[in-house]
């Protein structure tokens, strides 16, 4: 899997997709700057769902006169809906756009009269670090315990209710830890229903919230979770959909936190 694009302020990866030079490079110039990463295209060959999913851009630049095709499915789905879209040019029919997936629109002189500062202003960031590193530190409750068990036992769909419920009752940003393990618990249990395209759509989806966590958080061994459900995602690939049946379970890793052998011990005892 490839690392978010906006995992911090100095790591935002900015899609780039004008055809002016001239503009392309004061942006490009006052994106570096400001530390950001640019990516100035995108490759035909592949899915641009796919690709834009993997690199989670913090925001994606693109000419009012030329907008992809594909940015529409992009902004529709799940995975990368919540990435925003600069058009950049003289639009006349702004519902149009809407529909198009762009969530803002500057003339090209508007734009370079406030750069940096509009870069900065509409990147897509993760602001709640401090947060975050602090509930880290924390011990997970008791229903999130429960839901690692069940992710561990193979209670996928379970777990997906335990860990939602947990999800749903945190305003803080370790929420996101909840839901990515309920998202790759659903991914594996859609494998071993021989549910290929469930399956798949999942595994985009945990991109977006494995690029804002910690390799540890909560005692959870995050890093090996990214790295079994990538390789998972990977095996899962190569198979397709018509060999899904082939599928090695033995890739479908529980997930290493603390205490998991006292807890484990304590359900099967119960």
């Amino acid at each position: 899997m490839v690392a978010s694009g906006f995992t911090s302020d100095r790591t935002a990866l900015i899609m780039l997709l004008l055809a002016e030079s001239a503009l392309r490079s004061a942006i490009e110039t006052a994106a570096h700057t400001l530390g950001y990463r640019v990516q100035l295209a995108m490759d035909p060959a592949h899915s641009a769902l796919v690709q834009i999913a993997e690199l989670q851009p913090a925001l994606i630049i693109t000419d009012s006169a030329a907008i992809p095709r594909w940015l529409a499915d992009v902004r529709a789905d799940p995975s990368t809906r919540r990435i925003p879209v600069l058009a950049v040019g003289a639009l006349t029919d702004t519902a149009h756009a809407r529909n198009m997936g762009i969530t803002d629109m500057l003339s090209a002189d508007e734009l370079q009269a406030v750069l940096p500062d509009a870069l900065t202003a509409r990147v897509r960031l993760f602001r709640h670090a401090a947060q975050l590193a602090d509930q880290c530190e924390q011990a997970p409750s008791a229903l999130v315990l429960k839901g690692l068990h069940e992710f561990n036992t193979h209670e996928f769909y379970e777990c997906h209710e335990t860990l939602e419920a947990a999800w749903k009752a945190e305003n803080g940003p370790v929420r996101d830890l909840y839901r990515v393990i309920l998202q790759v618990g659903l991914a594996y249990y859609q494998i071993e229903r021989g549910n290929y395209h469930g399956a798949s759509k999942m595994f985009l989806r945990t991109l977006q919230w494995f690029g804002t966590l910690p390799d540890q958080c909560q005692g959870i061994d995050v890093a090996q979770l990214r790295a079994d459900a990538s390789a998972a995602r990977a095996h899962l690939e190569s198979l397709g959909a018509e060999h899904i049946a082939t599928f090695d379970r033995a890739l479908l890793k529980p997930l290493i936190y603390a205490h998991a052998d006292a807890q484990e011990g304590s359900q099967t005892h119960d």
